[in-house]
């Protein structure tokens, strides 16, 4: 029998801002791992040398630079950020973007492993950052499936506690309050379809840093009434909103594999997605994949077609097969143990 593996797993998000889909991830991996019998996993202890076998880290910054130089364990980076997610998401990144590709560079071929969040993510990782194809490993976010599923009476209650109308419709945004997210035409949405409540779950946690700021806060104090942002909340807060809504939509033009994506397929909501190639291998087909023009038209189609929103709703069952975390931990325990045997 094998022994028991000792993980470090580690996210700056653990000491500084969690209002993001980072510190989701980490957590919930976090989380399927602690879960079994053969994982001893310690969250965090920054500044701390931790006796284990791996150190898995999830954010880049300074903060663990320890941990990445530690000798004796092998160390896991799990790829969330690549050059393009900056710009767009905090001040002035366009301009000194260049520095930091030049610092991922560095950071991602210091590890033992690479796990590339999406297959564009495992591309610009060896074709731009020059990490070993060898080093990479496609490994997309999971979440544990069974978090938002919810019973009839949890809806209604969920529902009740939003003070949602019976019979009205909500449709559900999720992300940081920046530039690439689109939070210009989840507002414009709203506009055309007054009768349907929108909420945005989120806000700008880095506060001025965020790109674009004044804008971003213009436009968040100046919804229309049907529209709801709730400010970065606790994750713990989150599932009510997934559970009482009845459409997800992320109308980002960036993203790598944004988690609030697995919470709706969680939900089991028909999910509305803009077309990026980002999602060619992740959600496929199985999500409606919009530009600009065409999602007040999908959301019309999903409101007024009984048949079609069901069909919707069962390919979102699709999505929420592939990424389950407890098979994703069962994949990355044969990994951590690969890895310690070359």
């Amino acid at each position: 029998m094998n022994k028991k593996l000792r993980v470090n797993m580690v996210s700056e998000s653990d000491i500084t801002v969690q209002g993001h889909g980072v510190h989701t991830a980490y957590d919930e991996m976090a989380s399927a791992l602690e879960k079994r019998d053969d994982v001893i996993l310690t969250r965090g202890e920054f500044g701390k040398k931790i006796d284990c076998d791996i150190i898995h880290l999830h954010t880049i910054g300074n903060s663990v630079w320890s941990k990445l130089f530690q000798k004796g364990p092998k160390k896991v980076v799990s790829a969330h950020i690549i050059p393009a997610s900056l710009v767009g998401s905090i001040i002035l990144a366009k301009y000194w973007s260049p520095l930091a590709k030049v610092y991922m560079k560095w950071f991602y071929n210091k590890a033992d492993k690479v796990l590339a969040v999406s297959g564009t993510v495992a591309k610009v990782l060896h074709d731009e950052l020059k990490v070993p194809q060898e080093k990479i490993e496609t490994f997309y976010n999971t979440i544990d499936m069974q978090t938002y599923i919810a019973t009839d009476a949890e809806k209604a209650a969920a529902r009740k506690e939003l003070e949602l109308k019976e019979g009205e419709i909500m449709i559900l945004g999720n992300g940081q309050v920046q530039p690439r997210k689109r939070l210009d035409v989840f507002v414009k949405m709203a506009k055309e379809l007054p009768e349907v409540k929108f909420i945005w779950i989120g806000g700008i946690p880095f506060k001025m840093l965020g790109a674009d700021y004044a804008h971003m806060q213009k436009l968040m104090d100046t919804v229309p009434e049907n529209m709801m942002i709730t400010g970065v909340i606790p994750h713990s807060e989150v599932r009510k909103y997934f559970i009482a809504a009845d459409i997800f939509c992320l109308p980002a033009e960036q993203e790598n594999h944004p988690m609030c994506v697995l919470e709706a397929a969680s939900a089991g909501l028909p999910i509305v997605l803009r077309d990026i190639v980002e999602y060619d291998d992740t959600f496929k087909h199985d999500a409606i994949r919009c530009g600009d023009e065409d999602f007040l038209d999908a959301f019309k189609k999903l409101i007024n077609d009984k048949d079609f929103y069901k069909q919707q709703c069962e390919k979102t069952k699709l999505i929420a097969s592939r990424f389950d975390s407890k098979v994703a931990a069962e994949r990355l325990v044969i990994l951590y143990r690969q890895l310690l045997n070359n």
